[in-house]
């Protein structure tokens, strides 16, 4: 789709990549490297924004619904590639589209109707610009009378460039980090709206059936699928809290004293006023039998609802990374308060991990008189502050007064007002909710993602649960970054691996694709298209000193929990890492790695 030209055309994908990188975020990765160069501005018409399905995407296999928004991400400068469910990806494939490829930048603000086959652009002005994310669905299903059309959609985040500005479908589940909705904004585009009604098609759809039906059996009974449905991720909340690696206050802590009252079980209390509790229902994504998401209702005599509507029926709730950000991160212990921040992320379209690490920073620049009640209109944004932290959300999402500061991520906002070292990022990018100094594996799983810091890009979690210490976590993360390239180039969601494994999934990969697949296959797979990101964000002008921490968890001991006294230990880490890889000392693929990879 080429906004600039408003023209838009269809290709076969290509196959001898597919081959090579599956689909979803490996081959999108592969493709917007092909099509631009890396030093590309973010927000630039040349920048290209990707919205890329896996071969089981569309499918019946378990939790097959997921896609991946591929561009260089607003935020970091870096390559970005978020991940989304709900049912928009499904859809997207149902009408016979592996992906999209975004280029140029409209005159005018529009949106992209898909059909199946017919593929239309039409005008947003005077009609969704401008709208929130929950307006616009509304307003295209109205439009074109079709309660079914899924659509991806930013809000005014997006529209003004909100460096963390997500893209949301199905109303609250978003492609996430690292400013993809800031890129889709910088393109004019609003919205795309997808209705399919074509179907999947497998190459050997007995064999496809009988290897969904195995996965099936495993995953079904297990009981960590049974944990997610009951309770979502928020459980993590009281393990974290409980180890000493639930960052705290901007990190200046790792367990936070109010963690009873913004944890599961208080999402599960009934409340005085209306005897309900925050914790309503769960529910599922296409063809997903986990059902991980929470809905959740606010506490009607809340301060943070009165007089909006739109927030007084059942909505998104918290899960794990959205509950930390918008609590512990920022001392804020009033659940209906941290709820209702959420649902607001979900309809501005903004990450809210990474605006309520932001707010953290920000709170610590007010403690520090960088920023005074002047730059703030008469707001405390001290630690603990509910009303601070939903003031913020507001002028943020609308984009007005110190909202605008606000939206510039905690990186740019911290240099700005002279203290970035209160910036907990990395490669410009917030933390997720485990603290480094007692997780050292997660420390460096953060220090060499290549999308910035980031809990999804490795799997250290067990052992850094189990052992605080230093030897092995390399090989473990190398190994699970591998693994979880792979997986999100499926086009199926991460929690449904451990009970259903590589050997299983590579069976389903066999029936539906044209070529066989085993785990040997997949971990070559996942390793390189690693390596392809990491080329990319090379070309972009990242260099060793990126794959690092900020200085507060290199060099302050974490006070209390089992790290305490503990710093990250990066920097005796990757070296290791490095020569797992294949890396030189500088951290740039070797020849021999390249060659290997065939990159």
């Amino acid at each position: 789709m080429d906004l600039t030209g408003q023209k838009c055309r269809s290709d076969h994908l290509r196959q001898e990549w597919a081959e090579l990188y599956l689909g979803a975020r490996g081959l999108g990765t592969k493709y917007l490297k092909e099509e631009m160069g890396a030093n590309t501005d973010p927000l630039s018409p040349e920048n290209v924004l990707i919205f890329a399905t896996g071969p089981l995407t569309g499918t019946n296999s378990p939790t097959g619904g997921r896609f991946c928004v591929i561009t260089k991400g607003a935020l970091t400068n870096a390559i970005a590639c978020s991940n989304s469910g709900g049912q928009f990806g499904g859809e997207l494939k149902l009408a016979g589209w592996d992906m999209i490829i975004i280029t140029g930048k409209a005159k005018t603000p529009v949106y992209l109707l898909i059909q199946d086959e017919k593929v239309h652009l039409h005008s947003a002005s005077d009609f969704i610009w401008g709208n929130t994310v929950w307006e616009t669905e509304k307003k295209l299903r109205s439009k074109h009378q079709d309660p079914l059309i899924r659509i991806a959609s930013i809000g005014s985040a997006g529209e003004n460039l909100v460096r963390y500005a997500c893209i949301v479908n199905d109303k609250d589940r978003a492609a996430g980090r690292s400013g993809v909705g800031a890129v889709m904004g910088s393109k004019n585009l609003k919205a795309i709206a997808v209705r399919g009604k074509k179907g999947v098609s497998v190459r050997d759809p007995k064999a496809f059936l009988s290897a969904v039906a195995e996965s099936r059996s495993l995953l079904d009974p297990s009981e960590g699928r049974l944990q997610l449905a009951m309770n979502g991720t928020m459980g993590m909340l009281d393990i974290t809290q409980a180890h000493g690696s639930l960052p705290t206050r901007n990190c200046r802590d790792v367990q936070f004293e109010g963690a009873n009252k913004i944890n599961l079980a208080a999402m599960k209390r009934p409340r005085e006023s209306d005897h309900g509790a925050n914790l309503q229902a769960n529910k599922a994504c296409f063809a997903c039998p986990i059902g991980c998401g929470r809905v959740s209702k606010i506490d009607p005599e809340h301060f943070s609802i009165q007089g909006k509507p739109q927030y007084q029926e059942a909505l998104g709730g918290l899960e794990y990374e959205a509950g930390y950000a918008l609590g512990p991160m920022t001392g804020v212990s009033d659940i209906e308060a941290a709820t209702y921040v959420n649902a607001a992320c979900n309809e501005h379209a903004m990450d809210p991990i990474s605006f309520g690490a932001t707010v953290a920073a920000a709170m610590e620049l007010f403690e520090n008189d960088a920023i005074s009640l002047k730059e703030t209109n008469g707001v405390a944004l001290k630690f603990g502050s509910a009303k601070g932290l939903v003031w913020a959300v507001d002028v943020t999402g609308r984009f007005k007064d110190f909202g605008q500061e606000l939206a510039l991520g905690s990186k740019r906002l911290c240099e700005k007002f002279g203290h970035p070292q209160f910036a907990m990022v990395v490669k410009g990018q917030e933390f997720p909710g485990y603290d480094p100094r007692a997780m050292q594996g997660m420390g460096l799983a953060y220090a060499t993602s290549n999308r910035g810091a980031c809990h999804l890009r490795a799997d250290p979690y067990s052992d850094d649960f189990d052992h605080l210490q230093t030897k092995g976590k390399a090989k473990i993360v190398k190994e699970s970054q591998d693994e979880n390239s792979f997986i999100d180039s499926t086009g199926l969601c991460a929690f449904a691996f451990g009970d259903m494994g590589i050997d299983e999934v590579c069976d389903q990969l066999s029936a539906a694709l044209p070529s066989s697949w085993n785990k040997q296959r997949a971990q070559d797979t996942g390793e390189r298209i690693w390596n392809l990101e990491r080329q990319f964000n090379l070309d972009a002008g990242f260099k060793k000193d990126d794959d690092t921490l900020p200085e507060r968890v290199l060099k302050e001991p974490a006070k209390s929990g089992s790290g305490k006294g503990w710093v990250s230990q990066v920097p005796l880490m990757l070296q290791e890492y490095y020569q797992l890889r294949g890396w030189d000392p500088d951290g740039f693929p070797t020849k021999e790695t390249l060659s290997r990879l065939g990159l």
